[in-house]
């Protein structure tokens, strides 16, 4: 997992704070992955490549929000586990559920970008990448 991850993760917190529509990521596999995983599971209304974008790979990730008057975000926690500078690896036995099952988590395996419940149940580890809820 690499800076854009990181950076990307950090732009929709911001965006959710500033209370934003969208976040524009400069996008790589992993980076469209982890949106696509948070749309899936509801986090995000929408996940889309932007074709004028020059020679960069950037996505537009439509927030949602809870209430779209008092702009409540849907994701109340966005916690990033693996950093550049500390990367954090776990086996498939030792993945726990993010809040008890209430939440998201998203790890970075052999077998692609899932969420800790797909990875359990493909019986893989790797890196963790980041809990939401």
């Amino acid at each position: 997992m690499g800076k854009r991850v990181v950076d990307s993760i950090s732009k929709i917190k911001n965006a959710l704070r500033a209370k934003h529509n969208y976040a524009d990521l400069e996008s790589n596999s992993v980076v469209y992955s982890v949106c696509s995983i948070l749309k899936q599971e509801g986090y995000i209304k929408d996940v889309k490549k932007l074709e004028n974008s020059g020679n960069k790979n950037i996505i537009r990730v439509s927030l949602k929000y809870a209430d779209e008057r008092k702009k409540e975000p849907i994701i109340k926690s966005i916690k990033l586990i693996s950093k550049p500078s500390r990367k954090v690896y776990v086996q498939s036995d030792d993945i726990k559920p993010v809040m008890n099952g209430l939440g998201v988590g998203i790890i970075s395996t052999s077998k692609g970008v899932m969420t800790f419940d797909e990875a359990m149940k493909n019986n893989v580890g790797g890196e963790l990448i980041c809990e939401v809820f």
